[in-house]
């Protein structure tokens, strides 16, 4: 079947919906578009397609409004006034989608749309949340070193298991979507919410390729916020290793007064003494600076969730409605047809 054919949607409540956020993709959404709706139509199964442009920058957002012009019956199109980040693009997705079985792609085709269908099969098995783990990961050493550790640093903090964070194609069914819609939470780790939800989880095997044009919009700052936010999100045992460190250093340093004390009164000072000060001292001050860095973490999230400010803003929804493509403002209020036809020409 090829890409331009149609197939019916059951109206409001299609079996699966795919959630893609799309950031600065240009050079590779021809592809997608080439790969994702045969794959999809191989389900034979009404599906819905849902791209969320997460403030782009570059012509992103003309392909996502001209393939939605080409399939309106398959496809929606979220537009965000603003970059808000991978994670609240797929909040965002979620909040529209209407599948009783969603699943999350990224749109760099690493995870092969035709991975799909095995989700989809393991999903009408039964299983409520489908985690998936790349297979001959097309990804350098560093950053397999780096997932490993802290998936294994995760697991003992959280709890949580996931034998592979990163990656980003999973399925979830419709209660899981429901109950993270109802969550108001600024600073989240999709996969992990989801799995603290689920009652019956699974992990299957996918395939794994190189990234089909462009480079990740992942810089290393941004994963070692991406890890921070995970921890801090979804466990407190970090403060509780902080107090315990507390404890230690505070019965370390009585005792070494003590030593001091008693060395001083048999032996005398010592006036070499001073430079073991001064590294005692330094490696405190390290430890205190650290444990304000991560107090500071738990603060600012409470701080950014006490302003209760929106977690992104949406510009424009194309959809289809009554058989008509629109475009609809966030406020849900229709803008006429041939609006819509023009903004998905430009």
């Amino acid at each position: 079947m090829t890409q331009t054919e149609h197939r019916t949607l059951t109206p409001d409540t299609p079996e699966v919906s795919v959630i893609i956020p799309v950031y600065n993709e240009e050079a590779g959404l021809t592809a997608l578009f080439t790969r994702l709706y045969p794959a999809l139509d191989a389900l034979g199964t009404s599906y819905e397609v849902i791209f969320i442009n997460d403030g782009s920058r570059d012509r992103s957002p003309a392909m996502l409004a001209e393939q939605f012009r080409k399939r309106p019956d398959a496809t929606r199109v979220i537009l965000l006034n603003g970059n808000y980040g991978q994670h609240m693009a797929i909040l965002a997705g979620f909040e529209q989608s209407r599948g009783q079985i969603v699943i999350t792609l990224d749109a760099d085709l690493q995870n092969p749309p035709e991975e799909i269908g095995k989700l989809v099969a393991k999903m009408r098995e039964g299983y409520d949340y489908v985690g998936t783990i790349r297979m001959q990961r097309q990804d350098s050493l560093w950053r397999r070193k780096a997932s490993l550790m802290m998936n294994r640093l995760r697991e003992r903090i959280t709890r949580i298991k996931m034998t592979d964070q990163g990656c980003m194609l999973r399925a979830y069914n419709r209660q899981i979507i429901d109950t993270i819609n109802r969550c108001g939470e600024i600073n989240t780790f999709i996969p992990a919410l989801a799995y603290t939800f689920a009652q019956n989880p699974v992990e299957i095997d996918v395939a794994h390729e190189e990234r089909f044009a462009g480079e990740s919009k992942y810089s290393l700052y941004s994963l070692i916020r991406l890890n921070f936010d995970l921890v801090t999100g979804f466990s407190v045992v970090p403060l509780q290793w902080l107090s315990f460190i507390g404890v230690i250093l505070s019965l370390g340093s009585a005792g070494l007064f003590v030593l001091l004390l008693i060395r001083r009164f048999i032996i005398g000072a010592e006036v070499q003494g001073v430079f073991t000060l001064f590294a005692i001292t330094f490696f405190l001050l390290g430890v205190i600076i650290f444990a304000l860095g991560l107090l500071g973490e738990y603060i600012g999230r409470i701080y950014q969730q006490v302003r209760a400010r929106p977690r992104y803003l949406v510009q424009t929804i194309l959809e289809e409605r009554n058989g008509q493509p629109v475009a609809a403002a966030p406020d849900q209020q229709v803008v006429q047809p041939s609006i819509a036809q023009q903004g998905a020409q430009r």
